[in-house]
């Protein structure tokens, strides 16, 4: 069964949040007291607000998917942001969107798929689950990835500058950056050496930040004593931290795979970082955001 196209409201004593059918996208995240907590997609920085990326993340050399000797065109993160989900299950607490393939997806993405995207939220954490599902009688290559832009500075006093992120552990795998929204082939030292870190403007002059290999499976993200945020990814092996400079607002994004890296033009079948999801088989990806009275720090 499925409802019309309508946004879907969850609450709960903690957090409300907003899923619109456009992406099946979080487009609202507030506390008790009615605060805002994620970003309002204004476009004069970004129109985003928390867009789910599939079936990549990040680029494909000049925008084309090559399988088969066939070449498709294919955007960057994919076309799930841009496709209307099917409503396939609301209750207190719970949503399901679906979306299927047609002719739209086929031209970009050659393969048989069933993604559901979960909202479950509980108390003070709301639970985004991906689950993609293989319909088909081939492996189907596939990446799975969240986009979430949260306010900074965050509703809780403090300026930009005092905020923090607050890693599960120190970091220690160099970090890429985008090069034309592919992967580049240098890295750099990781900004998350100490498990902290302070962001300002000019961690993001150059674009995002890439761990394409991450120890920590959750960060907080607030000023130190005050509430906040922390993000959990206990199954993403890879993230995202991007803003714009001067932009009021951190994107915190978890990732099963990345941007193919510049100067590789392989088939996507052997694209690094893909999931590989065997016939009749699922894979489920999830990150959760819970409000927390005080980060620590």
């Amino acid at each position: 069964m499925t409802m019309a196209g309508k946004s879907v409201s969850l609450s709960s004593s903690v957090l409300s949040a907003e899923i619109a059918p456009l992406g099946a996208e979080l487009v609202r995240l507030r506390d008790h007291e009615g605060r805002d907590l994620l970003w309002h997609g204004d476009p004069a920085f970004w129109a985003g607000r928390a867009p789910l990326l599939f079936p990549i993340v990040g680029r494909l050399p000049d925008d084309e998917l090559l399988h088969d000797g066939q070449r498709y065109g294919m955007k960057q993160h994919g076309f799930a942001r841009r496709s209307a989900f099917d409503l396939v299950e609301a209750e207190p607490g719970r949503a399901v969107f679906r979306l299927l393939p047609s002719a739209e997806t086929r031209a970009q993405y050659p393969f048989a798929f069933e993604l559901d995207v979960a909202y479950v939220l509980d108390g003070a954490t709301l639970t985004i689950t991906g689950t993609v599902r293989n319909p088909g009688s081939d492996s189907l290559p596939a990446s799975f990835g969240f986009h979430p832009a949260f306010l900074w500075p965050l509703p809780y006093g403090g300026s930009r500058a005092d905020h923090r992120l607050l890693f599960e552990t120190p970091e220690s795998e160099p970090v890429h950056r985008p090069v034309a929204g592919l992967l580049s082939a240098t890295t750099e030292p990781n900004p998350a050496a100490s498990g902290i870190i302070a962001p300002d403007d000019a961690l993001f002059e150059r674009d995002a930040v890439i761990f394409r290999t991450i120890r920590s499976q959750r960060i907080r993200f607030g000023v130190p004593g005050a509430p906040g945020l922390e993000i959990g990814f206990p199954d993403m092996p890879q993230l995202g931290l991007w803003s714009k400079p001067g932009a009021p607002f951190l994107c915190i994004e978890p990732w099963h795979g990345y941007a193919m890296p510049e100067g590789d033009v392989r088939p996507f079948a052997e694209k690094p970082g893909l999931a590989h999801i065997q016939p009749g088989g699922a894979q489920s990806f999830a990150m959760s955001i819970s409000w927390l009275p005080d980060i620590g720090g």
